[in-house]
């Protein structure tokens, strides 16, 4: 199954497949996420998905059940 994945700020949207990592769909679409440990400790590669979940890039894969994706890479829940 195919996901429409949108990463915003800049509003590039690419195709990618459930189950597929984060990092990897970033890549293809070259939107660059930052990453540190990739083991999900450092929270530097820390995304907003769909406007109300926070999660570790590195460690996230594309979720089943869902026709398209909004990634925000430039959020700051202080702000």
């Amino acid at each position: 199954m195919t996901v429409r994945v949108n990463f915003l700020p800049d509003n590039v949207t690419v195709e990618a497949t459930v189950g597929e990592p984060l990092l990897d769909v970033a890549d293809r679409a070259g939107v660059v996420i930052p990453t540190g440990c990739m083991m999900g400790s450092c929270h530097a590669c820390e995304v907003e998905i769909d406007g109300d979940n926070t999660v570790c890039a590195c460690i996230t894969a594309v979720p089943p059940g869902q026709e398209q994706l909004t990634i925000d890479l430039y959020f700051d829940p202080a702000w």
